[in-house]
């Protein structure tokens, strides 16, 4: 794959001006204050400022799109087994709160759902958590729902597998995919955007300039970034992750007014 570093200059150009950089993302949502990939976790994310909302997305029995990080459904949910077992409408059914009080209506959201909820300078990571994307039918409903939101211009891809992102690029050429390892010690070459497991960072130093060099966007992998967002600035990377996005906006603009 080609790196195309015009497809993320205009999504930032496009949807992020407004937001400080490095840009915040929200992973799975603020899944501190809320149950992750949750409607009540995006929207807090949303209030915290977040510039990016980052979810994970599985596909059902009947094949439609849902935010949910495991491929099983026990950790987050009162139900159990494989999400890829189950139609949409018998998860509609199951609670997406376990581990929370106070949060018994929150149910697995679809991608349609988020999508339709999402402000026009807010990008949108969609992590491709199974290889039922490397079925271009499944990519194709992912980016036919994109366009049904009229979200398509604020969506990034990305995923551990590059065969993944490869379907995606076969058929949405536009939309940026983004290649993240928990190892790889330089960025690979191809993608738009690349992360690495933030350790890595501090073996290799000169990661985030190489990436830049080959025209890549760069978040590290480090969902509890608030004490090392000084290095990150240092390092210029362009976005940072974060579980608690309203602690990690405080640690930005204090660096950031420093």
């Amino acid at each position: 794959m080609r790196v195309r570093r015009e497809s993320l200059d205009s999504l930032a150009d496009r949807v992020l001006a407004g937001h400080p950089r490095p840009y915040l993302m929200a992973h799975r949502g603020n899944r501190v204050r809320c149950p992750e990939n949750t409607m009540a976790a995006f929207h807090q994310a949303l209030e915290d400022g977040a510039a990016i909302l980052e979810t994970d997305i599985h596909v059902t029995a009947d094949g439609e799109l849902v935010c949910i990080h495991d491929d099983t459904l026990d950790r987050t949910t009162d139900g159990e087994g494989a999400v890829c077992e189950y139609t949409l409408q018998e998860l509609k059914h199951l609670r997406a709160n376990r581990g929370f009080d106070g949060f018994s209506e929150e149910r697995i959201p679809t991608l349609r759902e988020l999508a339709g909820i999402l402000p026009e300078n807010i990008a949108l990571a969609l992590e491709l958590k199974s290889d039922a994307f490397l079925i271009e039918t499944h990519c194709r409903r992912l980016v036919e729902t994109l366009d049904e939101a009229d979200a398509r211009h604020q969506a990034l891809v990305i995923s551990f597998s590059m065969d993944r992102l490869r379907v995606i690029r076969q058929v949405a050429p536009d939309i940026p995919v983004g290649l993240i390892s928990l190892s790889r010690l330089f960025p690979a070459r191809g993608p738009d955007f690349v992360g690495v497991l933030w350790p890595v960072l501090f073996a290799n130093p000169f990661y985030v300039w190489l990436a830049h060099r080959r025209g890549q966007f760069f978040c590290p992998l480090d969902p509890t970034p608030d004490s090392r967002i000084g290095y990150y600035r240092f390092l210029g990377c362009d976005a940072v992750l974060s579980d608690d996005p309203a602690a990690t906006m405080l640690k930005i603009r204090d660096w950031n007014e420093h």
